[in-house]
């Protein structure tokens, strides 16, 4: 047997390996996701999507950048996930075409007063009900709008990390955009940052987060949907330069 066979056959060990130790990390991400989407949508269906992500994740890891697996994998598993919603977008063209006039208007109305905009200001500005805009703000959860790979079928920009090739450009992009993003949520207004932190970094649910907060799950999807547009609205100029 020449070496190379037997690397390629060590490497589908390993490979294999790390599928076989990292297939409750899928469902965990999986069923995260889930919990913010319609009852129509079939959390085995994230699971595979996610599994498909890890697999990738298992050929093209390397170790020497400097990141663990689980993190990489997880960037990735989340990544096929969102592949396979936008995929199948239960959210009608109105939805998205509503949340581009949503981040429009926060943009416009930070950029005249130079501080963080309020709900009554995006509501007059865009001429909606409070109500219309909470609704808004809850379909803006659902979508998971903060995503930035490829415009979707109907233009909109999307704003996940860009690709992991590792050619060098990408690399560089992929840099910038980090700190783009870093530096757009750190600004944001000290619950809505919290709100994102809880949920993506402790992973927590809307019942856990509104009981930190002392608010309901419903004031919970409102706040974290406006984070999401907010950021968006500061991150436009880059997606308009990168797209």
């Amino acid at each position: 047997m020449s070496a190379q066979p037997k690397y390629q056959t060590d490497q589908r060990r390993v490979e294999a390996e790390l599928v076989k130790n990292h297939i409750e990390l899928v469902k965990r991400i999986a069923y995260h996701v889930a919990a913010r989407l319609p009852p129509s949508v079939d959390v085995e269906d994230l699971v595979q999507a996610g599994i498909v992500g890890l697999i990738e994740a298992s050929r093209h890891y390397n170790g020497e950048r400097g990141a663990s697996f689980e993190t990489y994998a997880g960037i990735r598993i989340r990544g096929a996930i969102m592949d396979e919603l936008r995929r199948g977008d239960w959210a009608p063209r109105s939805v998205h075409r509503r949340h581009r006039e949503i981040t429009g208007a926060i943009r416009q109305i930070e950029q005249r007063v130079g501080r963080e905009a309020r709900e009554d200001e995006i509501v007059a500005e865009l001429g909606m009900t409070l109500d219309e805009y909470h609704h808004a703000l809850q379909d803006a959860v659902q979508c998971r709008v903060l995503s930035i790979d490829a415009p979707g079928d109907d233009g909109e920009p999307s704003f996940d990390a860009p690709d992991e090739s590792g050619e060098p450009l990408s690399e560089v992009e992929r840099a910038e955009f980090r700190r783009c993003l870093g530096d757009a949520i750190a600004q944001l207004p000290e619950r809505e940052r919290l709100v994102l932190s809880l949920d993506y970094d402790e992973e927590m649910n809307l019942r856990e987060i509104g009981a930190i907060l002392h608010v309901s799950e419903s004031r919970v999807c409102q706040i974290h949907g406006q984070a999401l547009l907010r950021v968006r609205s500061r991150l436009s100029d880059w997606v308009a330069v990168k797209s």
